[in-house]
């Protein structure tokens, strides 16, 4: 009997479910594509997860070399391209990958952005080793077989000096409970209902979820400078896929600084930022 819901799950599995549907395909109803879709996709993005840019702090890389692992369909990407940076661009899958590159295209950014199809468990094996200012990973390697291992590759990218901005789903969020709510609180196969519904297509076949203390475990060797906790989706599913913003009944009654005040304790992202022993600010 395999000890984890993910043991049996492989790089091909994980790699069929996004290329089925990369992730964010579907923030826009324009042709995909198009400049009006990338528009359309970034600003609905960033409108129900404001928390990304302040993370990401774009304009602070401006100059810099940035390497996204898991870069999807390239909304970080281009807004980091944008702000100046010589991006290194990874994914998985290789739809994601096509339509991040045709975004490149149509904001006149190829010459900024290095696009590679890998597997972030193996990525020396594909990317040129070489130093980055900042490594970022945005709700990427939780849906690895082995986030261990990413991590390690990833560190052969670092130096002292480098950051890593690194979002992983949160345990204690909202959303885990209001799986468990739905499934009559039966903890026992938790982490396999967690990863079925952890994004807007079912069925997704690894999903961890991490406490700020496992996820000091998931970085040892490093130095966590910082981490916060941040969204709650308070939208109307149903409403939201007609692109219509309504809260649910129960988040609408909540005055907004209690919202923000479970957003900031019971969030669905782990935001950390990480460095290797020396780096700044030891």
């Amino acid at each position: 009997m395999p000890s984890s819901p993910f043991d049996a799950k492989t790089i091909d599995d994980v790699r069929s479910y996004w290329n089925a549907r990369p992730c964010n395909i579907r923030h826009s109803n324009k042709e995909v594509g198009t400049k009006e879709y990338f528009d359309e996709v970034e600003k609905r993005k960033y409108f129900v997860e404001p928390h990304i840019p302040l993370f990401a702090e774009f304009d602070r890389w401006r100059g810099k070399k940035v390497l996204e692992v898991g870069c999807g369909i390239g909304t970080d990407t281009i807004s980091f391209a944008r702000a100046g940076a010589d991006v290194t661009a990874v994914d998985l899958s290789d739809e994601s990958l096509k339509i991040a590159a045709r975004r490149a295209e149509v904001f006149g950014l190829t010459d900024r952005i290095r696009f590679y199809r890998a597997n972030a468990e193996e990525l020396s094996s594909t990317v040129p080793v070489e130093r980055y200012d900042l490594v970022y990973s945005f709700g990427v390697i939780h849906h690895t077989p082995h986030p261990r291992a990413a991590i390690e590759q990833i560190k052969k990218y670092m130096d002292a000096e480098s950051l890593l901005k690194l979002m992983v789903y949160h345990r204690i969020s909202w959303k885990v409970g209001a799986i468990l709510a739905s499934r009559g609180f039966r903890f026992w196969a938790l982490d396999k209902w967690i990863a079925e519904n952890s994004e807007a297509q079912t069925g997704c076949p690894v999903t961890y979820t991490y406490t700020k203390r496992s996820v000091e475990t998931l970085l040892s060797g490093m130095t966590i400078e910082s981490m916060f906790v941040d969204h709650i989706f308070p939208y109307d599913v149903e409403k939201y896929k007609a692109y219509i913003y309504i809260y649910i009944w129960y988040f609408n009654i909540l005055p907004r600084p209690f919202f923000r005040f479970l957003e900031r304790r019971l969030g669905w992202h782990l935001c950390v930022n990480a460095r290797l022993p020396g780096g700044k600010g030891e």
